[in-house]
């Protein structure tokens, strides 16, 4: 197909998979000014769905930069009430949410980090209201992507500027299935294929599982009970589905907040706001990481660990095979969008309320209390490697293999 049924394609699906937008819904769209053009088409698409209006609200890393680099510490204590306002609103008033993630990996590597963690717990302050709204899926939800040059002349740089950005378009195409003659229908035998193994997970109800490798991964998670394995589509507490991502290969659940004890070591570079994090490994005792270690980014990972007692915790373990279109490409994105879906992960951080029984219904004290995790910052790391082994072990400690050799097992493929 050409670039342009392609992009028309991506677009389509972004609105009427990813976030399902309702006829008379409006539609938050959260976009880098460098993916601008998408933008715009995205809420053309949105118009012709039936949208009641469209929003978009630009972000500048470049000017981000500029303020990190003049503006005096204390201008990041706070945030606006009107800024705030303008993200919490439409969450809570049930718009539907929609975010291109790109953007140049490195932007940020040379700011000063005090900066940099001082803005950080104060946006996630401000904005938790928007979270809490999206952690119980009170609205449909999705984070998509687009090229920005910086990012394509990371993933692709042998390659001139033009060029780069040309196969990173291709290859975005290639993983939400935008270059297939129906995406849509492409979409929804994906789903099916997704919701056959989470069944079969929520059926186990594991006590725990263990994941090990030959880089140094050896960790056992508990499993909080009555946990609920999600992946593909969700569905809000009004019954609308949804893809939370675009593209997505994962199954996921909740670790128990205080069940997580071992080693495990990062097998891709973590993005973390404009700085790479690389050849990094946790350490965790009762859930807690005890000690980290990073040959590159370490103030980084230090100030992602130290946001709040929260991101000391796991709230998340997905499940992915190495054998994923996006891992099938043998391209390192730099995103985690697109390279998380290439690979097992963790996150740090908040878990997600709809991975327990009854969880979107709790109070953020119930929720911890059964063993969720909560926290301002949820961030994905991947763990994943061709000869990870993964093992679930059941509440009379008898095993099941569930990945063998980086892949599901054979009863789940």
């Amino acid at each position: 197909m050409n670039f342009e049924s392609c992009l028309k394609n991506y677009a389509t699906l972004a609105v009427r998979t990813g976030v399902n937008l309702q006829p008379g819904q409006e539609l938050l769209l959260m976009s880098p000014v460098d993916c601008a053009p998408f933008a715009r088409l995205i809420a053309e698409e949105a118009y012709r769905a039936g949208a009641r209006d469209v929003t978009i609200h630009y972000s500048d890393e470049k000017f981000q930069k500029i303020r990190f680099q003049h503006a005096a510490l204390e201008v990041f204590e706070t945030v606006p009430a009107w800024l705030a306002d303008s993200r919490n609103s439409y969450a809570e008033q049930g718009a539907a949410v929609l975010q291109i993630a790109a953007g140049d990996p490195e932007i940020f590597s040379d700011v000063d980090s005090q900066k940099q963690a001082v803005n950080t717990r104060a946006l996630f302050k401000a904005y938790k209201p928007f979270h809490n709204v999206l952690d119980v899926n009170g609205v449909q939800w999705s984070i998509i992507s687009a090229p920005t040059k910086p990012w394509a002349r990371k993933v692709f740089p042998d390659c001139e500027e033009q060029e780069a950005v040309r196969r990173l378009w291709e290859a975005i195409f290639r993983a939400v299935r935008a270059d297939l003659p129906d995406p849509e229908e492409a979409w929804k035998e994906h789903g099916r294929q997704l919701k056959k193994r989470r069944d079969w997970l929520n059926m186990q109800q594991f006590d725990s599982l263990h994941f090990y490798n030959g880089s140094g991964t050896d960790i056992v998670l508990g499993l909080p009970r009555k946990h609920v394995w999600g992946g593909g589509s969700q569905t809000t507490r009004s019954g609308v589905g949804f893809f939370p991502n675009l593209p997505t290969e994962e199954v996921f659940c909740l670790p128990h907040r205080e069940r997580v004890d071992g080693v495990v070591t990062g097998s891709l570079p973590l993005n973390y706001e404009g700085t790479l994090i690389e050849d990094f490994s946790l350490m965790f005792e009762n859930g807690y990481v005890l000690d980290y270690t990073a040959k590159k980014g370490f103030e980084a990972l230090r100030r992602l660990i130290h946001v709040d007692d929260g991101s000391y915790r796991l709230g998340e373990v997905a499940l992915v095979p190495s054998c994923s279109p996006i891992s099938d490409m043998g391209t390192l994105f730099y995103n985690t969008l697109f390279d998380e879906n290439a690979s097992c992960h963790l996150a740090l951080g908040r878990a997600y309320a709809s991975c327990l029984q009854g969880g979107t219904a709790m109070s953020k004290q119930q929720l911890v209390r059964a063993g969720a995790n909560d926290s301002l910052v949820h961030v994905d790391f991947m763990i994943g490697t061709a000869d990870m082994t993964v093992v679930g072990i059941d509440q009379l400690g008898n095993e099941i293999c569930v990945f063998e050799n980086g892949n599901w097992a054979a009863q789940l493929r």
